[in-house]
């Protein structure tokens, strides 16, 4: 075959095939034009200077394989350009067959692009898009038309944020040249990434090339981009608050991927998140956006906490850092201003649709402990101050951390019995129920086994690689296990009614769900629980602590419902779930005013 070396030796052949097939140059040719709005033929991104890409001879094709870690891949080798292994030939050999890439998936992805024609996409079953997503596709794409670069689609859970962004795209490539689109999702990739490709084929993939990755992958779509040159078009960002935090690894693979420090050759970035922030603080993303209002210099937001000090919002810096203010009527002049760099452009920068049935009822659940857990609840609060004492008296921030956390733990643990309990209750009453943990060994695994022992089929979403995800999603959605315990905090549905994979329907059964530890952050409490508060379907929650005076979980919990509060509904929202636990812990009450606008 032309191009390929001479075997002289049995010894040499395996040297030279993986020369052949995995590390051929291609022949030197100019940079592909840029698409225009008529889909034309695909073309190659053009390699930087040195990258050594895989070419395929006559009558091949280069294979892109995603192949799990450490797993055998006998022909295939690996290239550290691409983070992928690479297999050049005519057709996939039954070996490597169950390594071939989904249609939209990151592999595929770059497999088209490293050959002539792509690969046909199978049809996907088609998907009607309701009124207010293509009413949604329609805000951002005037956006986008007027010359906007950033729209940061904030509609509450389950409203169809997912169907929004893949029609949105739609409008934007029929208007402007677009040929290639990024779509990063919040893990688990099993579910996420397979609901995303589902998505694109059900509502059109518009003739563009997608690629859809996760957050915790970004970093292999950053290392493509360095050794190909290859840039995206619109770049879409799910669960966009996941880059809040610019000291981070994501960020930097972020600032790559999505043009945040440049000008020129920007992508169109479509934002989408319910719960944008806990403070104005973690908003870098956003940054590109407030420098083009304010007609400011891109690199001067790089430092935001400077930038909005500087615009007199009341942020200071403090020991460990900027911290916003503590004051309750500052808080809503601050989010007041913010909302109005993102909503009252022309057009606007935002969109926030609450749900249509209505905002999420959450109450709280205090547990009486029996005289036994009540000891051995005030032994572990004892030992708890006591360390606690200790890491304030050397300043060990670090000790002071892991003694909370140890603490948390053991009265998850304590309490794992009363949740049993109200669990098995509530599936007596015909119901479904969601238990949201944090931590495995002292939450997860004891809440499961406990219900096992008494009868009681659980669905495990938790522990890296324990269970098969969507799997044991599905066994809940059908009403196989009653009971799902889980701890990721988005990008699931387990929401009754859904329509599932292969046209089937999830249970009609009403869902419940319990936190069963409450959590700091705000954002992913709202997260979870639109997990079964969505797509029209209505599912109370209920946060159960220990309650006592002066703990660290009644201080959890009242944490929680601050930052429910700032990253909840918008003005005027129904918040009396929350203000009843509000009261309960004597928590200072803060209005939830939202960081995007309504519709």
């Amino acid at each position: 075959m032309p191009g390929r070396r001479r075997r002289s030796s049995s010894s040499t052949r395996s040297t030279a095939r993986t020369t052949t097939t995995a590390t051929r140059k291609a022949p030197a040719k100019a940079a592909p034009k840029r698409a225009t709005a008529t889909k034309a033929a695909p073309k190659r991104a053009a390699p930087k200077a040195g990258a050594e890409l895989p070419v395929a001879g006559p009558g091949e094709r280069v294979w892109v394989l995603a192949v799990p870690f450490r797993a055998p891949a006998p022909g295939a080798s690996w290239h550290a350009g691409l983070s992928a292994h690479v297999y050049v030939g005519a057709t996939l050999p039954a070996a490597l067959a169950p390594y071939d890439p989904p249609p939209y998936s990151l592999e595929r992805f770059l497999e088209d692009e490293l050959n002539a024609e792509p690969r046909p996409v199978p049809a996907g079953r088609p998907m009607s898009p309701r009124p207010e997503q293509v009413t949604g596709a329609a805000v951002i794409a005037a956006h986008e038309a007027a010359g906007g670069r950033m729209f940061l689609l904030g509609d509450d859970p389950g409203v169809g944020k997912t169907g929004t962004a893949v029609l949105a795209v739609g409008r934007i490539a029929a208007r402007r040249p677009v040929r290639t689109v990024l779509v990063v999702a919040d893990r688990p990739a099993a579910i996420t990434v397979p609901h995303w490709a589902r998505s694109i084929a059900a509502f059109g993939d518009s003739g563009l090339r997608w690629c859809v990755t996760t957050w915790d992958r970004l970093g292999k779509v950053a290392g493509l981009t360095k050794a190909t040159g290859q840039r995206f078009d619109v770049v879409v960002a799910d669960e966009a608050h996941m880059v809040r935090h610019t000291t981070t690894q994501r960020w930097k693979h972020w600032r790559s991927v999505s043009g945040a420090g440049r000008v020129k050759d920007a992508p169109y970035v479509l934002l989408a998140t319910a719960t944008p922030a806990h403070t104005p603080l973690e908003l870098p993303y956003l940054a590109p956006h407030f420098a083009a209002v304010h007609g400011e210099p891109l690199k001067d937001w790089t430092d935001l906490p400077g930038r909005l000090a500087a615009h007199g919002f009341h942020v200071e810096r403090a020991r460990y850092g900027w911290s916003w203010t503590e004051d309750a009527e500052e808080r809503r002049a601050d989010l007041a201003r913010l909302r109005s760099w993102l909503a009252d452009t022309e057009p606007p920068a935002t969109l926030h649709r609450p749900a249509p049935w209505g905002p999420v009822s959450v109450t709280g659940t205090p547990v009486e402990l029996t005289p036994a857990e009540r000891a051995q609840y005030e032994a572990e609060w004892s030992e708890f101050r006591a360390e606690m004492q200790l890491a304030r008296r050397k300043r060990e921030t670090a000790r002071g951390r892991a003694a909370l956390l140890r603490f948390r733990q053991k009265a998850g643990l304590i309490r794992a019995q009363a949740t049993v309990d109200w669990v098995k209750a509530q599936v007596e009453a015909d119901r479904q129920v969601a238990v949201s943990v944090e931590f495995v060994e002292t939450a997860a695994d004891p809440i499961r086994e406990a219900l096992l022992d008494g009868g009681v089929a659980v669905a495990s979403i938790y522990g890296r690689d324990r269970f098969d995800v969507e799997a044991e999603r599905l066994r809940f959605q059908t009403g196989e296990a009653p009971v799902c315990v889980f701890t990721v905090t988005a990008s699931i549905s387990l929401h009754a009614g859904e329509v599932l994979p292969g046209g089937r329907t999830a249970s009609t059964t009403p869902r419940v769900g319990l936190f069963h530890q409450p959590r700091f952050s705000g954002i992913a409490a709202r997260q979870v629980t639109g997990r079964t508060h969505r797509d029209h379907q209505v599912s109370p929650w209920r946060v159960a602590f220990a309650f006592a005076q002066e703990t660290v979980e009644e201080d959890v919990a009242r944490v929680m419902v601050e930052r429910l509060a700032v990253t909840g509904s918008t003005a005027g929202g129904d918040t009396a779930g929350l203000q009843q636990i509000a009261e309960l812990l004597d928590a200072d009450w803060l209005p939830a005013i939202s960081l995007t606008g309504s519709d």
